[in-house]
């Protein structure tokens, strides 16, 4: 099992930045790749950016594509999301999730162990 415990939301102003942070615990020597998910009142979870573990490699929604940031620090078994630019259509509550591989996926059904969640409003 892995657990994994998400960190550093808040609320923030049109343009402003916020980072966030998850903690990885537990089975992580099982973990391909993690990813953050956000999901907005009455909307559906949807994928945000993607890390591949072992190398590094990294993927991006559209819509946070040169703003956000997603990186990991393996001695630390943590991944942040580094939230640049951010617009009122971003709040949102943001999770972290691990898949088990064994390829770089957008979609929640992949993932196998989800985070408790952050909210991250950012107002206008």
């Amino acid at each position: 099992q892995v657990q994994l415990v998400e960190s550093g939301g808040g609320l923030v102003q049109a343009g402003g930045s916020l980072r966030l942070s998850c903690a990885a615990s537990g089975g992580t020597f099982s973990v391909y790749g993690m990813g953050w998910f956000r999901q907005a009142p009455g909307k559906e979870r949807e994928f945000v950016a993607h890390i591949s573990w072992s190398s590094g490699s990294t993927s991006y929604a559209d819509s946070v594509k040169g703003r956000f940031t997603i990186s990991r620090d393996n001695a630390k078994n943590t991944m942040y999301l580094q939230m640049n630019s951010l617009k009122p259509e971003d709040t949102a509550v943001y999770y972290c999730a691990a898949q088990t591989g064994p390829f770089p996926t957008t979609s929640t059904y992949d993932y196998n162990y989800w985070g408790q969640g952050a909210q991250v409003t950012v107002s206008s």
